[in-house]
């Protein structure tokens, strides 16, 4: 059986979401012996044994920690394989210290995990994490068998001091090619260039242009998603349904807008860089940058929600003239130079220019009005 926590369904999987109550979790998680009718049972005594029932957990940092550090009878005792994906990002951001905490439970040249349960619980709630015995080849003497690691990362961090916290022995790189950045193989880049004062008119021609596609539009910050996203919205001869997608939002607000996008009832979303990892949307065929990355991980990973598994997808980047020679530069950073400009027709521009000084008029209102709003609730608060 497996179990995800803290994570989003996926098929086949039986589901404990970060969503729902820890004890929620812990019923899927733990396999509680049954009792015999007719006997006294001390509610003290920890004699019945709990067990795990789940052989594959796949975990946000935080939930793994709360768990570790909460759940009576949650153990990694048992644990073969550590798989981290979106590793440079885990190392980046501490989640609860979770790296240092699953390491040291599951750290088999610690005696102390051996000899004194004491300071395991005193260190970690009632996680008890004992490893099996067997002796692993090429370590002699060692009669607990190393962890085994899996660190993955379309834009793996070459740093020595990062990949050191992850305690490697003997690591083994593994490459799909052998320059250090890679695009997916059937991914077609563009750069539209355009007048800065008129940028969100060409990106209402391209997206009229790409004809209800599916398609997910990048901004630098969710300040800047939810501007944007307000005034496309405001563009009534622009027949697309377009959402929200950032860290401003409730959790439940962007489960909602997801699932609309995945089922195609939304066609654009236009999203901060928190969509950028981990996001798998099937037939999603344009990513549009509408402001350009500044780092050329951010550009791949942005990149990467298209053209995924084989298929097809594109990538258009918005350029004002004076950005169009450093985002050259940092394509060279993964050996890209094809990057052909994208033209728009002239009447695609000039065609939306009455509807977009309507709708700026209509963003100043909205944005006056949020702030009007935000401003009497902070003199309501205590």
């Amino acid at each position: 059986m497996s179990t995800c926590i803290g994570g989003f369904t996926y098929s086949g999987l039986s589901i404990a979401v970060g969503q729902s109550s820890i004890a929620d979790e812990i019923a899927d998680l733990i396999k509680r012996p049954k009792l015999q009718a007719g006997i006294c049972y001390d509610p003290e005594d920890p004699s019945p044994e709990l067990q795990s029932a789940v052989d594959i957990l796949v975990a946000t940092p935080g939930r793994l920690v709360d768990h570790i550090n909460s759940t009576h009878g949650f153990t990694l005792e048992h644990l073969c394989y550590l798989v981290v994906d979106e590793t440079d990002r885990l190392l980046r951001e501490s989640y609860q210290s979770w790296l240092p905490t699953v390491l040291q439970t599951t750290n088999s040249n610690n005696e102390g995990l051996l000899n004194s349960k004491s300071s395991l619980y005193s260190a970690f709630g009632s996680m008890k994490t004992i490893r099996r015995c067997g002796i692993e080849r090429g370590f002699k003497g060692k009669s607990y068998p190393r962890l085994a690691k899996m660190v993955l990362s379309a834009t793996l961090t070459q740093d020595p001091s990062k990949l050191s916290q992850l305690d490697l022995h003997h690591p083994l790189f593994l490459s799909t090619g052998r320059r250090r950045y890679r695009f997916p193989e059937k991914l077609e880049s563009y750069k539209l260039i355009c007048q800065s004062k008129l940028k969100p008119i060409y990106l209402v021609g391209l997206l009229q242009n790409l004809g209800g596609e599916k398609c997910i539009v990048f901004t630098s910050s969710v300040e800047s998603t939810h501007r944007l996203c307000t005034l496309l919205n405001f563009f009534t001869d622009l027949p697309l349904k377009i959402k929200e997608y950032s860290g401003l939002q409730r959790q439940s607000v962007r489960s909602k807008t997801l699932k609309a996008f995945r089922e195609g009832d939304v066609q654009v979303l236009v999203s901060s860089d928190a969509m950028t990892r981990g996001m798998d949307v099937e037939g999603v065929r344009n990513v549009i940058n509408y402001e350009i990355p500044l780092y050329i991980k951010t550009y791949i990973h942005r990149a990467g929600r298209t053209a995924r598994a084989g298929q097809t997808g594109r990538c258009f980047t918005l350029l004002r003239k004076d950005e169009v020679k450093r985002f050259k530069k940092m394509l060279q950073k993964a050996d890209n130079n094809s990057c052909p400009v994208y033209s728009l027709p002239a009447s695609s521009v000039e065609s939306f220019r009455s509807s977009y000084t309507s709708a700026l008029e209509k963003l100043k209102e909205a944005v006056e009005s949020e702030t009007s709003r935000k401003r009497k609730l902070g003199s309501k608060a205590p």
